[in-house]
């Protein structure tokens, strides 16, 4: 192809890949397979590589994140980002309404809008690009966190047609959807981690993330609905955000029934009514219902107080709380040994599902809340996906309750329970010996993300377990056709794809083996730095403390446990079967031939764009000749390998800090 073939080329499918990532992400139409659109991108992303001349920042290939920020930047808003009063009651509604029309003559429209219960950004494009996104901060100023907002797929990079402002800010909500929340939860609990409270605070903390790659993965959403500017062309509020939805942006849309117009307060009740029943049925979280007078120069008229808008109001649902009797208080043992204390209630009506169970967290939040057997409970979900008990009806206490003792053994296999400095639970130390956590070790082994065993699952799980036929992850492979035949409800087809998952189980790469025999801390990222560091599981067994963390993102924590997991002689002994199952605990021989040690001892930082190399390249070369890739410079960078279009304050910090600042070819000569 010529170089025109190929700037045409990169123009056709970056337009093809926004037209399916709008359909899917804001109009919630699938018009591709996911793999279809994987392969388009994929094609699109070498095609960059190869001409990076041609690739621009609102390519569909900026959505996967990698950008590494030290800390964000301080940004003044240019239009402050003022709060609304709130209100909890009709007569609230009323009186706003009483006092706006003092200042006011003409009759009044309003928009009533879903209160997101995220995190408020404000979005600046130039000549329909996005430039910047800002967070709300203390209003006045707030964080530049454009990098990781750019990962978010329902926020559009460049947007569609002609007829925007050549500048001009909106401002919205970014999100958790509920599913993509306690998926992200889930996952966490596999690996032993304490589970985020909730998608508002998860949201916030997402956002500040310093690695935009990760906040890729965290699949976040986004409504936008308030549209400023200088000299803009519309009379209302509502006509604006029409006018944005057709530029490609998420807006709230009347016939998903988010927004709506209403001239009385009998209308604004009769929205605020309907989301306070139908909320519970939203894949987000929403706390409220926004109303605003939808004319700007009604708004020009009705003016600002110094916090808020005098034409915008906030009706706050109230909190979704209810009482009932606590029966009972049992104790659930993980797959990490983790113990989680759960409240059996007297079953009860809340946010839509019938409520029978809450979390109790841990011993410190029984002893906080002097919870007790038999006490009328508090119990509230708010943003919380999970219930849980936020209080106790004192006064109905009977007087001859007694303090909750929290258990001392593990209630499964009766071993004494442990409690580490900085543990918020108690844990049970028999790994081996304790059947949820042997369960729940299988159950993570044979995961998707791990070993991928087709035909196994939870309940297989439960049955192999509960006849005898495997306890441990090694005793899968010892499995035979005729075992799971004899087995309730498998037929031919279910047992065979069961033999011939674990046989394919076998080719599954070293950090995803790794990854899936569930050693605290270790993750997916982690499982495999410590197998790009190691190379194979008997270095990683033999590893010191102070070798464990000389590797790549490898702290304190993560080797304490990596050590702990090794001493115990029943975790080597089956780490031993399963080589003799012929798993996979080493790298690969590809991965080992371009493996040397050449490089070990120097810290890179990789800048700029390259002709032989796409960034990832470089830096995965680094790695595989024992070099370390660091994101910032300091005095213990070795080299910078500088590419075309290197940062002026990395120039300029290398330069200070004298660091050696080479090119590609010259990187080549060093290997």
């Amino acid at each position: 192809m010529t170089k025109e073939d190929v700037k045409q080329k990169i123009e056709q499918l970056s337009e093809q890949l926004r037209i399916h990532n709008y359909n899917y992400y804001v109009l919630s139409e699938t018009t591709i397979s996911d793999y279809d659109f994987d392969m388009l991108l994929k094609e699109l992303q070498k095609l960059e590589e190869d001409f990076p001349e041609f690739a621009v920042e609102t390519s569909p290939t900026q959505r996967v994140g990698g950008t590494i920020t030290k800390n964000f930047k301080t940004v003044k808003h240019k239009y402050r980002m003022l709060s609304l009063g709130n209100s909890y009651s009709k007569e609230d509604i009323e009186d706003f309404e009483t006092r706006i029309k003092k200042l006011v003559e003409n009759e009044l429209e309003y928009i009533c809008e879903l209160k997101y219960d995220g995190v408020a950004i404000g979005i600046t494009y130039k000549n329909g690009k996005l430039v910047q996104a800002v967070t709300r901060g203390d209003g006045v100023q707030g964080d530049d966190v454009t990098a990781n907002v750019k990962t978010i797929r329902s926020i559009p990079l460049q947007l569609k047609g002609n007829d925007y402002p050549d500048e001009f800010e909106i401002r919205g909500e970014i999100f958790f959807p509920k599913d993509v929340f306690e998926q992200l939860n889930k996952d966490r609990e596999e690996i032993g981690e304490d589970l985020y409270a909730n998608p508002r605070n998860t949201a916030s903390g997402t956002l500040k993330m310093l690695n935009s790659g990760v906040v890729a993965q965290r699949k976040l959403d986004c409504y936008l609905y308030f549209v400023m500017g200088d000299n803009l062309p519309f009379e209302t509020h509502f006509d604006s955000i029409l006018k944005a939805g057709e530029w490609g942006v998420k807006i709230p849309r009347e016939k998903q029934k988010y927004i709506k117009k209403c001239k009385t307060i009998d209308e604004i009740f009769e929205f605020i009514n309907y989301w306070d029943k139908e909320r519970n049925n939203l894949n987000f979280e929403i706390d409220g219902v926004v109303i605003k007078v939808n004319n700007y120069a009604r708004q020009e008229e009705i003016g600002f107080t110094a916090k808020s808008p005098k034409w915008a109001i906030a009706y706050k649902f109230k909190a979704e709380k209810v009482s009932t009797q606590l029966l009972e208080i049992t104790y659930q043992v993980g797959r990490t040994g983790a113990i989680t204390p759960v409240a059996n209630l007297q079953s009860v009506l809340l946010g839509g599902t019938t409520v029978k169970r809450a979390s109790l967290h841990n011993a410190d939040q029984i002893e906080k809340l002097d919870i007790r057997v038999n006490d009328t409970v508090f119990v509230e979900k708010g943003g919380e996906i999970i219930p849980k008990i936020v209080g106790v009806e004192i006064a109905q206490r009977d007087i001859f309750s007694v303090p909750t003792e929290y258990i001392t053994t593990c209630p499964e296999c009766e071993t004494a329970l442990v409690r580490k400095e900085g543990d918020a639970k108690h844990f049970c130390p028999n790994e081996w010996g304790c059947p949820p956590q042997i369960k729940g070790k299988m159950q993570h082994f044979i995961s998707r993300k791990a070993l991928n065993i087709d035909g196994l699952g939870e309940e297989t799980i439960d049955l192999l377990f509960e006849n005898n036929l495997a306890k441990n992850n090694a005793d899968l492979y010892r499995l035979t056709y005729e075992q799971l035949f004899e087995l309730e409800s498998f037929k031919e087809k279910k047992s065979q794809n069961i033999i011939d998952g674990l046989i394919a189980s076998k080719q599954i790469p070293f950090e995803r083996v790794l990854y899936g025999i569930g050693i605290r801390y270790v993750g997916e990222t982690v499982a495999k730095k410590l197998a790009r560091q190691f190379k194979n599981i008997d270095n990683i067994i033999n590893a010191s403390f102070e070798e464990l963390i000389a590797a790549d993102e490898i702290g304190d924590k993560i080797a304490e446990s990596i050590i702990h997991f090794f001493s115990i002689e029943s975790n080597v002994e089956l780490i031993e079967r399963l080589k003799k199952y012929e798993l996979q605990f080493e790298l690969s021989e590809e991965q080992l031939a371009n493996a040397t040690t050449k490089l070990e001892g120097l810290v890179f930082v990789v800048s700029g764009v390259f002709s032989k190399f796409s960034r990832d390249e470089l830096k995965s070369t680094i790695e595989q000749n024992g070099g370390k890739v660091s994101s910032s410079i300091s005095k213990k960078t070795s080299y910078i390998v500088a590419g075309e279009n290197m940062g002026p304050s990395k120039l300029a910090k290398a330069e200070k800090l004298e660091v050696n600042i080479i090119n590609e070819d010259q990187f080549l000569e060093l290997l």
